[in-house]
């Protein structure tokens, strides 16, 4: 079962999802206690293939007790997402000859353990967004009118 803590809310905006994946992350002890509080943000972070090994770049996650946290910790350091190498390799394949992108989609807890939801996404054009703000508005408005 998913437990949501931390949705990327921009994501679904600004890109088109086209496939989702689960990945673990190395994380360290107060990093993980931080994200089950809540205190973290995935906004304009992405994930990047380097060397055969896949990391998350620019998420920031706060440190869950400042003055216990070491004087050396980046709350946006690179942290390295745990896939198989099958999963690696469908990754590098799909990236190799398109404008496709991979994104964090939100950290959840899957038993206790935390994950990442990232997606296989193409970017979104200005006017694919003015038709999601539109398509959103008239929802918004025909829920009003049906309360």
């Amino acid at each position: 079962m998913k437990e949501k803590v931390i949705k990327n809310k921009k994501a679904t905006f600004n890109f088109e999802v086209l496939e989702k994946l689960e990945a673990g992350v190395e994380l360290f002890g107060f990093e993980v206690k931080s994200l089950r509080l809540g205190s973290a943000s995935l906004d304009g972070s992405y994930v990047i293939i380097k060397g055969g090994e896949v990391f998350l770049k620019n998420a920031f996650i706060a440190p869950y007790q400042e003055k216990n946290t070491p004087e050396s910790y980046d709350p946006r350091r690179l942290r390295k997402l745990l896939l198989r190498r099958s999963q690696i390799s469908d990754l590098l394949e799909k990236k190799k000859g398109s404008s496709l992108t991979f994104i964090p989609l939100m950290w959840y807890n899957k038993k206790r353990k935390i994950k990442l939801e990232i997606a296989i996404a193409r970017g979104k054009k200005k006017h694919d967004k003015r038709e999601t703000i539109k398509r959103r508005d008239q929802e918004r408005d025909v829920g009003r009118r049906l309360k």
